[in-house]
């Protein structure tokens, strides 16, 4: 949550100090507006009036010295640009008409012009047999602030001149122009593109390798299944392990509701709307990083009620955490009880890591390779969730689980989630058997465990002055590792969740016969508890008056830790017990249950697809919650036919391959003959009933990070 925070105030901040200029027009610096207003297309001031010929001074050698090859390439691409534009040559002109021009609509928040990308880089002039001029797009800072807000337009130059040129370019364009004094870089290398890419290299070469021979050995064994086999039943092992006609109807079967003792139908609405909560939560961050041409209305739009949604989504996090801790103990106490207290731990882990690990690879390598191949923009190096070169340094630390505590620099930043879940899960064994032994003592010492965990939350944040609400600006990297990276912060909601699993346990055979005002009681404690958690701190979004002490801040981050997942503790019972009503036809609605199943993919893959409508982006965009809407849904599509892809050529396969290599870890005891309902996971196995933990591999899915 601190890291979407955080983002909201990056794009907040910039026009929080002048927001209150809007209102009063007399404010705003007339002088310094009415030279933006008077100025002409900048391309225009530059053909016409200042650049005719260029020589030696417009690069403005230091001491005199003799300029480089480059520099003197870059002149002399500069005189033919000029003499082809005299001449009415289209590469020239389209040079020249590529360019932005003076942001319009600044005292909206509009602060870029994005030209036309595309043209530019488009731009090949053949000179001579060996040469070509091509053309160099590059963002440019413009010396003028409205109301504190930069503003930057694009220009489009020979690629042979390098950014300290161009920047010596404008720089005497606009000393003449608005008495610019030429001390402030306009340009920056790494605004700027051309149409030439690295070569691709032999990562990338084996990443693509790869991924072809997993959809070739798809390809192979459904065309075996289609062609050669008529009797499904009669399917080759390895046929059937790769086929995706096999896979896909495993994925797309649907189990109706209560048709299974062992399943908690629930669990699928609720694990699937907080992947959706997941996803729609980071749509919102790539939707701040844009270039919105009404970024003032997002001061508005930061008060919002609804907003309080967004900001809050985090909450899904403990979401996952509960679902994981609950499932993990069901299941756990369960098959303690069947092998009378013995546990295979080594095999556990082994199991667990397979389950999670090949998928999380090839994520790393994805993100690495393929990324940017596939996006490709005038903003690619500006709108991005994270730096995935990192990943060169820190990729073992993510399979290692290891992310949120061995760098700061992570590689795949969302992937946090399933560090911690996985150090969760590496001391769920103790709270097992301490459960197993000495049940409600252990349940009791839990309690206590949780109410310590509070306390060194709330005396760090008290401490350390880490603050969470908008309002008070950027919480330091630190601070966030602290307070939302670091796995004792999310222990709470996994330890309920735990407990919750232990009470649907030792309860499994009893009927709970409650009367109405014990359900409505229970109805309206829950819900308030939830609507309290996204909706308390709402009176205090201002970024004009922050007047939250940090107790208040304290106090809230540290009870909405319990809070939450004590409001689902009773969500999850009613719907059990018969008084879930319309929540329970919704949660427990069968058409979950394949996005239930994509769930894992999904929250390691969605950040690829927005990650590469935000690098394409051309044009300056709208900001609002509508807007936002589409552009998740377009993306939520797109996600979902990749992990389709995705489970069908590794997850599936590689989830039966692990089911038939390892042994069983649970024993296998002569069938008895009990009506006892047992507790499993609602995500289906894939098409096997050996894995223990299956339940909580579908709790992959995780929470808003950062920008990330």
């Amino acid at each position: 949550m601190i890291k979407i925070l955080c983002m909201f105030v990056l794009c907040g901040l910039s026009f929080a100090d002048s927001s209150m200029k809007l209102e009063p027009p007399d404010f705003i610096a007339k002088e310094e507006y009415k030279k933006i207003i008077d100025m002409r297309p900048l391309a225009v001031e530059f053909t016409k009036h200042y650049y005719r010929n260029f020589t030696m001074d417009d690069l403005s050698l230091i001491n005199k010295r003799l300029p480089s090859q480059q520099e003197l390439q870059c002149l002399a691409d500069m005189n033919q640009l000029m003499s082809g534009l005299s001449s009415g040559n289209i590469w020239a002109i389209m040079m020249f008409d590529s360019w932005g021009l003076m942001p319009k609509g600044v005292l909206y928040g509009n602060s870029i012009d994005l030209g036309n990308y595309d043209e530019c880089i488009a731009i090949s002039k053949t000179i001579s047999d060996n040469y070509k001029i091509k053309g160099k797009y590059c963002i440019a800072n413009l010396p003028f602030k409205l109301l504190g807000l930069s503003t930057q337009t694009s220009v489009c130059f020979p690629a042979s001149c390098s950014a300290k040129q161009i920047n010596t370019f404008l720089g005497k364009l606009f000393e003449k122009l608005a008495s610019y004094d030429n001390t402030e870089e306009l340009v920056r290398e790494i605004g700027c593109r051309t149409s030439d890419r690295e070569p691709i290299d032999g990562l990338t070469i084996f990443t693509i390798i790869l991924v072809s021979l997993l959809l070739a050995a798809v390809l192979l064994a459904m065309s075996y299944d289609y062609l050669c086999c008529e009797n499904q039943k009669q399917l080759p092992v390895l046929v059937k392990i790769f086929s995706a006609r096999a896979n896909s109807r495993a994925l797309f079967r649907l189990v109706q509701p209560n048709s299974n003792p062992n399943v908690i139908d629930c669990l699928y609405g609720m694990r699937c709307m907080s992947l959706l909560w997941v996803i729609y939560g980071h749509q919102y961050l790539f939707a701040l990083l844009s270039p919105n041409m009404n970024k003032f209305r997002i001061k508005y739009w930061i008060e919002n009620p609804y907003t309080s949604l967004i900001l809050h989504a985090a909450f899904s996090v403990d979401t996952f955490f509960f679902l994981s801790g609950l499932l993990v103990i069901a299941i756990g106490l369960r098959s303690l009880e069947k092998t009378k207290g013995k546990l295979n731990v080594p095999l556990m882990y082994l199991h667990r890591y397979l389950r999670l690990t090949p998928i999380l690879a090839l994520a790393i390598l994805m993100y690495m390779t393929l990324l940017p191949l596939f996006g490709d923009g005038p903003l690619f190096d500006s709108i991005k969730f994270d730096d995935y070169n990192h990943c060169k340094r820190t990729w073992f630390w993510t399979l290692l689980y290891m992310q949120n505590y061995a760098s700061i620099d992570a590689c795949i930043n969302h992937s946090w989630y399933l560090g911690v879940d996985m150090q969760l899960y590496i001391i769920s064994p103790i709270f097992l058997i301490a459960l197993y032994k000495w049940g409600k003592r252990a349940a009791a010492g839990m309690i206590v465990l949780i109410l310590l965990l509070s306390a060194c939350l709330f005396s760090t944040m008290m401490i350390k002055k880490y603050p969470i609400q908008v309002e008070n600006g950027v919480t330091p990297d630190l601070a966030q590792r602290r307070l939302y990276y670091a796995t004792h912060v999310h222990a709470a909601p996994w330890l309920i969740g735990a407990l919750f699993g232990y009470f649907v346990h030792v309860n499994r055979n009893k009927s709970f016969q409650l009367n109405w005002i014990a359900v409505c009681l229970g109805w309206l404690i829950s819900l308030g508890l939830m609507f309290t958690v996204l909706f308390v701190l709402l009176p205090y979004v201002d970024f004009l008056n922050p007047h939250l002490s940090m107790l208040s801040e304290a106090s809230y981050y540290t009870l909405a830790r319990i809070a939450w997942p004590l409001s689902l503790c009773w969500v999850v019972f009613a719907c059990m017990h018969g008084y879930g009503g319309l929540a329970n036809s919704f949660l427990s609605s069968p058409l979950w249950q394949p996005l239930t199943k994509l769930s894992y993919s999904a929250y390691v893959f969605h950040i690829f697809i927005q990650q590469i409508n935000g690098r394409r982006m051309r044009t300056n965009t709208f900001y609002s919650d509508y807007d936002v809407m589409l552009t998740f849904w377009g993306s939520f599509g797109f996600t979902l036919l990749l992990c389709y892809i995705i489970y069908i050529i590794m997850e599936a396969p590689f989830g039966v391959l692990e089911g038939l290599l390892l042994p069983n870890r649970r024993s296998t005891p002569k069938p008895v003959v009990s009506k006892e309902p047992q507790i499993q996971t609602t995500m289906e196995k894939f098409r096997t009933e050996q894995e223990f933990d299956t339940a909580t591999d579908t709790n992959k899915s995780a929470g808003v990070d950062n920008q990330h």
